[in-house]
């Protein structure tokens, strides 16, 4: 890993021209590399990454806040989910490979032609990283892991929060993508809003990815949806990530109920965006009485000095709210928040619901009363689209109703447990309706990621030797496939 100099200026006009004409042309040979050659390399890039643990991890505390354990943990989560995006593409189900063969008595009323179906790469992708996770959702993070699984080259716009460390990643990456034989343009790094305005505008970009705010992600949005080629933007922009308690549950669980939801709400000082922002309580069950006399943990400096500032303006106006009164708080170390329990009354939630529900991003969080659990559901339904939605209850709790909101709500829904912490696995779902993210359909988190930067095409009538491998007769890649209607190992 070369690291002399580490240029983290912003990135000229003429500098991205170059870095996207060389994505386009490192792509067009990784979109036609074999998906287990592909594995192999994503693989070499895990083993890199953990082997620069003593120097990536340094720099990455310099510049975040963040703590040497979690930052090691999100280093091991970055590596881990390169490694298992390749064991999708040793299965080579994700490609979702589909062969009709012809058929002249098809009863639609005219011959079915030999048809063949595959997923094949979008093209090369711009991926924005986020201030809060340095290491899982930014240079190396689940977006590129995905999109480079996919077989697209990707140009990632560095965050300015922890630019140096941005540039010692992308070192680490490009070395160890030289070393396995496939070029290190695969990935590169700009800085700067004007060269990620550059590259999302440029028509050799087919897809982006995003993790940020509303208003960032928003704006960005809109650029990839007005080119003369509109692209599609998955955004990850916003969530308030509800927390339902139950009548019972309270009764029964009340005590480690809100002691759990201390503990989530202030992970990481609350600059998680799967954080519960807000919790349900039925009144007269003793649980607010108990968040109030509850010590609520330091918490460590945030990510950066504007991201504090953003945290104490938002706080600031949800505290001036009529209604709302502070539940409970602690005291601030030198450069850190102080926690923040907010609390107001299921009515003033309906009367205002917009106002009420604005994401919060830091550690604080609303405690809601109410004293029906019919009010759930109406509350339920005032939410705007979530990543999470969570409910503590009894498995004889009358929940189906809260249950079908929150479900057309939320892109996961949980069941007494926690929204922080979001493993990477084949079944996992992180996105959900608008602001939550901008495509409901998809997820930046888990394997099904990779089906975000694949685009179907049809083979119509062709010779066996010009069709993808996984769509020739032989399959000699062996991918599970639909042929004429039957699925097939």
């Amino acid at each position: 890993m070369t690291t002399t100099h580490i240029d983290t200026q912003e990135t000229s006009a003429a500098v991205a021209e170059e870095t996207l004409a060389a994505a386009a042309a490192a792509h067009a040979v990784w979109s036609a590399t074999a998906p287990t050659d592909r594995a192999a390399v994503l693989d070499r890039v895990a083993d890199a990454l953990e082997d620069a643990v003593e120097t990536l991890v340094p720099a990455a505390i310099e510049e975040t806040n963040l703590t040497e354990p979690r930052l090691r943990g999100e280093l091991k989560r970055t590596a881990f989910q390169l490694r298992l995006f390749g064991t999708v593409l040793r299965d080579g189900g994700f490609l979702d490979a589909r062969v009709d063969h012809a058929d002249p008595a098809w009863p639609m009323g005219a011959p079915r032609p030999d048809l063949r179906r595959s997923l094949r790469p979008i093209g090369p992708v711009v991926v924005y990283s986020a201030s809060n996770f340095p290491f899982a959702f930014s240079v190396a993070g689940g977006d590129t892991a995905s999109a480079l699984a996919a077989g697209n080259a990707v140009v990632v716009k560095g965050h300015e929060a922890h630019a140096r460390l941005s540039r010692l990643t992308e070192a680490v990456v490009r070395d160890a993508l030289a070393a396995a034989g496939a070029d290190p343009n695969l990935l590169t790094v700009v800085f700067g809003r004007a060269a990620g305005t550059i590259v999302l505008k440029d028509s050799r970009i087919k897809a982006a990815g995003f993790t940020g705010s509303i208003p960032g992600g928003r704006a960005l949005m809109d650029i990839a949806t007005s080119r003369p080629d509109p692209i599609p933007f998955f955004g990850e922009l916003g969530s308030n990530n509800p927390v339902f308690v139950t009548q019972a549950a309270a009764r029964g669980r009340g005590t480690d109920i809100a002691a759990g939801f201390i503990e989530s709400f202030t992970m990481g000082s609350g600059q998680f965006c799967t954080k519960p922002g807000m919790l349900f309580v039925p009144r007269g069950s003793g649980m607010v009485e108990e968040l109030a006399k509850a010590t609520l943990p330091a918490v460590h400096a945030m990510l950066s000095p504007r991201i504090h500032a953003s945290f104490s303006e938002v706080l600031g106006t949800l505290a001036g709210i009529a209604g709302v009164e502070t539940l409970n708080t602690s005291e601030a170390a030198d450069g850190s928040p102080a926690p923040v329990l907010l609390a107001t009354s299921i009515e003033r939630l309906l009367a205002n619901p917009a106002a009420l529900e604005e994401e919060c991003f830091g550690p604080a969080a609303f405690v809601v009363e109410y004293d029906d659990e019919a009010q759930l559901v109406e509350a339920a339904r005032t939410f705007e689209g979530q990543l999470t939605a969570t409910l503590q209850a009894e498995e004889d709790c009358q929940v189906r109703d809260l249950i079908a909101v929150l479900v057309e709500k939320a892109g996961r829904v949980l069941w007494n447990q926690w929204p922080t912490g979001v493993s990477v696995t084949y079944a996992q779902q992180h996105g959900g309706p608008y602001p939550a993210t901008t495509v409901p359909g998809s997820t930046s988190v888990g394997t099904a990621a990779i089906t975000r930067f694949l685009r179907p095409v049809a083979y119509q009538n062709f010779p066996q030797h010009l069709l993808p491998l996984e769509l020739q007769e032989a399959n000699p890649i062996s991918a599970p496939r639909l042929v004429d209607g039957v699925r097939t190992a």
